[in-house]
């Protein structure tokens, strides 16, 4: 019999990719001979470079695989794959076609329940049923479950890390100066710091301690690059290094700060702590980190803002909720830094 090779269906967004990175360590883990075909943009490539018998295969969806014709066009060429089984992992109507379309050709398929419902119930406004719902990571699993591979999470290995890029080995690291990065960006404005406040939190830290920066894009770049030349101890991670070298860098980091948003994800992962401020989301929706325990998180007061969560993506700011994440003080998150730290 031919060892067994699932194809991983999973297109956005880089975040919820993130959160498939510790349960594919545990099917290899589990399931050594398991061959493996990972489907998503092409973004999300470097986060599974640790993975042998491992294929990325990269979408094209402003153009070859754009619209129905294109899923039909991504069919005949994954179906080229000798797979035995597919787990849909995103569960939207993109990946609803494919699945039929893999079904109908008799093609053993799987997809995640999101627990949509469950989660309209957490953030709707009135009689909302305010309770921690199944974490995306073991929503994963389940899948996986069902399509006859088990795996425990609790088994999870983290991977050794990787030597530095020379462009970091510069930076010193004792046990006096720890290195802490900030990752202080989220595609919502719901789910991002006051930038106003996290400079204070950057300007207090870098004292004593050896500050990196993580984003993406030319906007975010500009701003990282002026706290970049305001602090002595902030190093810019953006334009300087790669997606790739910049999660072996988090490896090394003593402590992540970042918003609900991939890079925290991306941290945890490598087996670090990693500290995460909530605005408008809540980790009830099952996002948090990676094998962070709750003290890790710091959450706005419900009992002055009891609409949040207000939605699963910080995407809606109720009206009055539009500084609600002022209310989080900056010597609040330096204090939690610092006692994370120790």
């Amino acid at each position: 019999m031919k060892d067994p090779h699932l194809l991983l269906i999973r297109f956005s967004a880089l975040g919820d990719i993130a959160i498939t990175v510790p349960v594919i360590r545990a099917l290899y883990q589990t399931y050594p001979n398991l061959r493996v075909t990972f489907v998503s943009r092409p973004h999300g490539a470097p986060l599974f470079q640790e993975f042998k018998n491992f294929h990325f295969y990269p979408t094209d969806f402003n153009s070859r695989h754009k619209g129905i014709k294109g899923i039909w066009t991504l069919f005949k060429e994954l179906k080229k794959i000798p797979f035995t089984a597919v787990a849909d992992l995103h569960s939207v109507l993109r990946t609803h076609l494919l699945t039929f379309i893999f079904r109908f050709h008799g093609y053993k398929v799987k997809t995640i329940d999101k627990g949509r419902r469950e989660k309209r119930a957490l953030i709707r406004r009135k009689s909302k049923k305010f309770q921690p719902l199944t974490p995306t990571v073991y929503r994963y699993a389940d899948v996986f479950r069902r399509l006859g591979f088990a795996v425990s999470l609790d088994q999870h290995e983290f991977p050794e890390k990787k030597e530095l890029s020379q462009k970091i080995l510069p930076f010193p690291q004792t046990n006096e100066k720890k290195w802490i990065g900030i990752a202080p960006f989220a595609a919502h404005r719901g789910k991002m710091y006051p930038l106003d406040l996290m400079q204070q939190v950057i300007n207090f830290l870098q004292k004593e301690h050896q500050i990196f920066l993580f984003g993406a894009g030319e906007k975010e770049k500009e701003l990282l690059e002026v706290w970049e030349k305001a602090f002595t101890n902030v190093f810019s991670t953006v334009g300087k290094i790669n997606l790739r070298e910049q999660i072996d860098l988090m490896a090394h980091l003593d402590l992540m700060i970042s918003m609900d948003s991939a890079n925290g994800h991306l941290a945890a992962n490598t087996g670090i702590r990693v500290l995460t401020l909530w605005g408008m989301t809540h980790p009830f929706c099952g996002f948090s980190p990676f094998n962070q325990p709750p003290n890790h998180a710091l959450i706005l007061d419900r009992n002055k803002f009891p609409l949040i969560p207000t939605s699963v993506y910080g995407n809606k700011i109720p009206k009055g909720y539009d500084e609600a994440f002022r209310s989080l003080d900056p010597k609040k998150v330096i204090e939690k830094t610092l006692s994370l730290l120790q």
